[in-house]
């Protein structure tokens, strides 16, 4: 149950499947990553011409890599429904046919909104280079989906290319159940990840950590960041107007003190700075967009944190020896 005053919203099913995708849809930025766009349903087909409509393509061009997109109900059959589905979206999506029509439809996607990846340094001369290297690469699944069972958690684990499952939540208010909130994953981490992870050794335990389930608190307690150090975020509005600089202060807590407020992640308090140089964007990458006098972004030392962890289990591997 979720409260806002003297509301309260519980949990709902959704009407169907068009309805969950439209949340996707809408709302792909939260999901596949600030720098990610969409590219809706098209036909694509199998070497023998078979053809199959995803219900959409994401490509994040910042972590290069691209998705095969399949809004899924869980009611639907995990083994006569969702697994010979993608399977035949995976082959289909392999064809250089289909590379061609995704890599023509991305372009023309980035031409409508060009400031989302202002961030990347990416000119129009590199982008259909980066493009082409990233559809070469096989796809992710992208499986959004309304609850997840153990079926589908041990299918996903079975298939060659990497699942990624978001959780994707229908609340409605009681007593107005026309009033709804719909939740999303926190910071575009998925519930289920068949990526391979960085693997790390602490003390007698093996652990398997994932990039973005590193905190900025952590890299506090690493001793990457000081408490009371302060970031630099530039930006440069699209609207003509002077490169703005701003500043914030990270607390031992991993917090951002930033325009009289207090943020708990790297991408609010960017996206706050952005909104407050005009920006109507929805999303930014806090990670590559906060940097230290030294001019290292959070990612740089996200970096640096894993290498450190990486040394230290080995270390400890070998000290077992």
């Amino acid at each position: 149950m979720l409260l806002f005053g003297d509301k309260k919203f519980i949990q709902a099913p959704f009407e169907n499947e068009e309805e969950l995708e439209g949340v996707v849809t809408e709302n792909y930025e939260y999901i596949f990553g600030p720098n990610s766009f969409y590219l809706p349903k098209k036909l694509i087909k199998t070497a023998d011409g078979s053809g199959t409509i995803p219900d959409g393509f994401a490509i994040d061009l910042a972590g290069r890599k691209w998705f095969i997109v399949e809004a899924e109900l869980l009611k639907h059959s995990v083994w006569s429904h969702i697994a010979p589905q993608v399977s035949k979206q995976i082959i289909a999506s392999q064809q250089p046919e289909s590379r061609k029509l995704l890599a023509l439809l991305a372009i023309k996607a980035i031409k409508k909104q060009p400031e989302k990846f202002d961030d990347l340094d990416i000119d129009k001369y590199t982008l259909g280079i980066i493009l082409n290297e990233i559809l070469e690469k096989p796809p992710l699944v992208g499986l959004p989906i309304d609850n997840i069972s153990d079926d589908l958690a041990d299918w996903a684990k079975t298939l060659k290319n990497p699942v990624n499952i978001w959780l994707i939540k229908k609340y409605i208010e009681v007593g107005n159940p026309e009033n709804v909130i719909y939740e999303l994953p926190e910071e575009y981490r998925p519930l289920i990840d068949t990526e391979e992870d960085n693997t790390i050794i602490e003390g007698d335990t093996e652990r398997k950590i994932k990039t973005y389930n590193i905190s900025v608190y952590d890299l506090i307690q690493a001793g990457l960041l000081k408490p009371g150090e302060e970031l630099i975020m530039s930006y440069k509005p699209r609207t003509g107007e002077e490169r703005k600089e701003y500043r914030a202060i990270v607390d031992e807590d991993g917090n951002f003190h930033f325009l009289n407020e207090k943020f708990s992640s790297p991408s609010y308090a960017a996206l706050a700075g952005l909104h407050d140089a005009g920006s109507n964007r929805k999303t930014v990458n806090g990670w590559i967009s906060w940097r230290t006098s030294a001019g290292k972004t959070l990612a740089d030392l996200r970096q640096d944190y894993l290498k450190l962890k990486e040394k230290i289990s080995e270390q400890n591997a070998e000290a077992d020896s």
